[in-house]
């Protein structure tokens, strides 16, 4: 490329993470930061000598930046993706997509009405050990996918209270309200959607400052009869757990670490010589895509296992070679909306409901999809 694309970020604490990966990629450099704290915007904006710096949002999009990573509190995401796609400013967004229904809504219209590319940076769809499970599930080595696990067990009492926002919208509201990074890699290895959950909770026993129940159990029904389930705790006190999975096929099955040395271990029916034999998960290595078997020096410094460098790479292809992103609107909201009616299906006792599909959504009706 002649030009660079220049990227804003918005949110500079968590954007922070992302400023080496962005000035690293050859299509792109970092030349705007937006927080709407001044010290926080100048610590950070003067470490990696940014010189446009803002406090208002709207005013870096007039900038002439074309992409806009927005790395705010989760509420923020639709409200300033959409400012950005008016102007048809790419958009990569952290995650959660959005936090209610209306809010899908209105995150549809707008990605139906720009020119821009929208992502969801759901990064652990790009951790290595998810991207190789993946792969060997494409190769038929797992036979026919039927179970799937994914568990997030954080515990972030202490860090709600110097937060706010996440005291308000994770831990404020009762249901799976983070599931993304659970469900994510999950849906990517069954490449489907969630037609209806059932969520249970086991109670508060840590007081009565959070309405989040301790551990929620979601458990998701998929299009094709396969089940998933999904186990979110932001309260617990024990060792985190931050990104357990399991899978469970007709040839094969694999689960991730538990600590205490534990590997990610794998049985592979075509591969393993009895019923009892695990095998390292990392002898499948040469399964994994060229650019994971030789990943550059950026991308195994970069966040989440390398997970934040990958799916900024395929985020910058799809805007370079104005192809769909891997992680579009729609399966971004296959991410996010079963967890946002986990939290009607706990208020109804664990009642099994329908989770809305909003490729069928009509634009501007503001009327939610039937699953």
């Amino acid at each position: 490329m002649t030009d660079k694309l220049k990227v804003g970020i918005v949110g500079a604490p968590r954007g922070r993470g992302f400023i080496k990966t962005f000035n690293n990629l050859p299509e792109t450099t970092v030349t705007a930061l937006c927080d709407v704290r001044e010290e926080v915007l100048t610590r950070i904006a003067d470490e990696f000598s940014i010189s446009n710096r803002f406090t208002d949002f709207g005013q870096m999009l007039d900038s002439g930046i074309d992409v806009v990573l927005v790395s705010t509190p989760m509420n923020l995401h639709v409200t300033m993706a959409i400012e950005a796609l008016n102007r048809n400013i790419h958009v990569l967004s952290e995650v959660t997509a959005a936090t209610d229904l209306d809010q899908c809504c209105d995150l549809v219209d707008a990605v139906r009405g720009s020119t821009a590319k929208y992502m969801m940076a759901e990064n652990y769809c790009y951790i290595k050990w998810n991207v190789l499970i993946r792969e060997l599930i494409r190769k038929g080595m797992f036979g026919e996918i039927y179970f799937g696990e994914g568990e997030y067990v954080h515990e972030l009492k202490a860090h709600c209270e110097k937060t706010p926002w996440r005291k308000t919208w994770q831990v404020g509201r009762n249901g799976c309200t983070y599931g993304s990074h659970s469900l994510g890699p999950v849906l990517h290895w069954f490449d489907e959607r969630v037609v209806s959950v059932a969520c249970f909770g086991t109670g508060n026993h840590y007081g009565p400052d959070y309405k989040l129940e301790d551990t929620i159990i979601m458990m998701c029904k998929l299009a094709s009869g396969s089940l998933v389930k999904i186990r979110f705790d932001l309260v617990s006190d024990r060792p985190h757990g931050l990104a357990y999975y399991s899978l469970q096929g007709t040839r094969g099955c694999y689960e991730a670490p538990r600590g205490m040395g534990d590997d990610h271990k794998i049985w592979l029916a075509d591969v393993c010589e009895n019923m009892n034999e695990w095998r390292p998960l990392s002898e499948f290595e040469s399964h994994l895509p060229e650019l994971w078997r030789n990943p550059p020096p950026e991308a195994l410094e970069s966040g989440h296992w390398g997970g934040d460098y990958f799916e900024v790479k395929d985020f910058i292809d799809a805007v370079v070679n104005d192809t769909d992103p891997p992680i579009d609107v729609y399966r971004a909201l296959d991410f996010t909306v079963p967890g946002l009616v986990s939290e009607q299906s706990i208020a109804a006792g664990g009642t099994q409901l329908p989770v809305p599909d909003f490729r069928n959504y009509v634009t501007n009706s503001k009327i939610i999809p039937l699953a």
